[in-house]
């Protein structure tokens, strides 16, 4: 099974991305989305003691915890400490499930997939990218994004002329869904003429 990282910084197209992979039949595990479960059960406990307050009837806050750790950076280490092993949990889950299925490819969806070493986990990583100023437009478009937001959050990601000088394919979102869709086909028919990543002996592909 190959094992695609799909990532891209705020506001490129990702998420709509993921789901043209999805479309196409390929099973994706949504790390944001993993986090907002873990919000509403295992995550509540650890996150409320380290960051007394954010929990409102029984789940965490995500706008309180924001508030906490957007601008402190090492009360976000804090919060990925105790986040990011839950999601890689999930994560490992997901796999022996697409593993036992049989499928030939499976998809992670991790926003921050080289800046927490995520790429070093996987056979090939995708990254959706757009033109700047299209990035900027969509996201403050955004309810309740502001200028400063926008910029705290691209601070703390790679940059994308990075990212995609790393990627094994790079997917221009800025043509509209068809092209993306068309991209994503494209992709899944060459996998199987490219060579993996090399990955650590215990993260290879069964």
């Amino acid at each position: 099974m190959r094992i695609i990282g799909l990532t891209g910084s705020v506001g490129m197209g990702k998420s709509v991305t993921a789901r043209m992979f999805a479309e196409a039949g390929v099973p994706v595990h949504d790390a944001d989305a993993a986090v907002h479960r873990l919000y509403e059960s295992d995550a509540v406990a650890p996150v409320e003691a380290a960051f007394p307050g954010v929990t409102v009837d029984g789940r965490i806050d995500r706008t309180r915890l924001a508030a906490r750790v957007l601008n402190d950076p090492a009360a976000l280490k804090t919060l990925e400490a105790i986040v990011h092993p839950l999601v890689r949990r999930e994560e490992e889950a997901f796999l022996a499930e697409a593993r036992a299925a049989g499928v030939p490819v499976a998809v992670l969806d991790i926003p921050l997939l080289f800046e927490t070493g995520g790429d070093a986990r996987v056979d090939h990583v995708v990254v959706v990218s757009a033109p700047a100023d299209l990035q900027r437009a969509r996201v403050l478009r955004r309810p309740g994004m502001t200028a400063e937001k926008f910029a705290a959050i691209l601070a703390k990601q790679m940059p994308d002329a990075e990212k995609r000088r790393r990627a094994d394919f790079v997917v221009d979102s800025s043509g509209g869904f068809d092209s993306a869709r068309a991209q994503v086909r494209a992709i899944l028919a060459a996998l199987p003429s490219r060579a993996p990543r090399s990955r650590p002996p215990d993260q290879t592909t069964a």
